[in-house]
């Protein structure tokens, strides 16, 4: 394999601000990407993933802030000036072009000479194993091919920045699931640099070497995949990455990194992730995966079951506490009937204690 992505030190976005009218859609976004990095931009929908990226591709201009690549100011350049590829959630491939011309679209656009573009288009479409599909049109691919086509053309011309926005978000679990080991494949083998838009935070986990998450136009936290799982840092990051299961109530005492939140008659031990006091309002939050049923105790929240749901190797419970209602999931290792009462707990490492919540 000859394809390398063009190299450079750092990407640097410096209080990145994007307003429509009154609306703040980005607020001084800092980031700096090395690299070889495999960035994903996580948040909700109206977060400014997207925002973010079609900025980087110079499809939207920022109202403040800078975007250097190394010394160099980019964010006054023009999309094809940039030089990134792109993939679009639609593919956006030319219907009538077959796979062998819509991959060689950018390289003939930018007056590459045939052979070495020939050559170039042969290694892109070996690298993502569409050999044998090259005289096809875009309407006789399925839609992981066509997926496949739309990355061939983003790194056939050798690009130092590779920009995709939900690519995955149209195809079916299994061949999301396919794709998204063939983006990582294809990324490690090129050596490049990836900034990666998605609202699911499994494949976010699965594929970035970093996450930023966003919310409402702001930079929340950036980590590892393994920081943001663990360690998430505020109570909306945490909500996004599976805690959400949540109890409201009051510190009742604090001893180290620890903290114990009454909840009514429920106390409810866990770690804390910002620093709370005796008194205070707090609560406590909780994956599914980590919530079971327990013996009866003080730290057991008495539960009534709504439903369960059969996930191959266990179930997964829904119900509601009988003191106060809160809806909770959890894991179980048998099916429970509606309308029985189990008792719920989960270790104190396994539960995030943050502040704020109703006391």
């Amino acid at each position: 394999m000859t394809i390398h992505a063009a190299e450079f030190r750092e990407l640097r976005l410096d209080r990145v601000s994007r307003e429509f009218g009154t609306v703040a859609a980005l607020r001084d976004v800092n980031l700096t990407v090395r690299q070889g990095e495999f960035i994903a931009l996580l948040g909700p929908s109206g977060c400014g993933k997207s925002t973010t990226l079609n900025i980087l591709a110079g499809l939207l201009p920022a109202t403040g802030g800078g975007i250097w690549l190394d010394e160099r100011r980019i964010d006054n350049l023009r999309p094809e000036q940039r030089g990134f590829g792109m993939v679009f959630q639609n593919y956006a491939l030319f219907p009538h072009m077959t796979v062998r011309k819509n991959v060689g679209f950018g390289l003939k656009m930018r007056g590459v000479p045939k052979a070495d573009a020939e050559r170039r288009i042969e290694e892109a479409i070996a690298l993502v194993q569409l050999q044998g599909q090259e005289h096809k049109l875009p309407g006789q691919l399925s839609g992981g091919q066509q997926q496949r086509v739309a990355i061939a053309r983003a790194i056939v011309v050798e690009p130092p920045l590779v920009l995709m926005d939900e690519p995955l978000s149209n195809l079916d679990a299994k061949l999301r699931l396919e794709m998204r080991a063939e983006i990582r494949r294809i990324h490690n083998a090129l050596g490049a640099t990836t900034i990666y838009v998605t609202h699911d935070q499994e494949e976010a986990l699965s594929l970035a070497d970093r996450i930023v998450v966003l919310r409402d136009g702001v930079v929340r936290q950036v980590g590892t995949p393994e920081d943001l799982f663990a360690r998430p840092d505020h109570l909306d990051v945490a909500e996004f990455m599976g805690f959400r299961n949540q109890m409201h109530g009051q510190v009742v005492s604090v001893e180290g990194a620890g903290a114990v939140v009454q909840a009514g008659r429920i106390r409810i031990a866990g770690r804390m992730r910002e620093p709370v006091r005796p008194g205070e309002a707090a609560v406590a939050v909780v994956r599914p995966d980590d919530l079971h049923p327990v013996a009866a105790g003080d730290s057991a929240v008495a539960t009534e079951v709504v439903s369960t749901e059969f996930r191959g190797r266990e179930f997964v419970g829904f119900g509601h506490a009988i003191e106060g209602g809160t809806e909770l999931s959890f894991r179980s290792p048998e099916r429970l009937e509606p309308g029985t009462i189990v008792h719920l707990g989960a270790g104190p490492d396994h539960v995030l204690v943050f502040t704020g919540g109703r006391a």
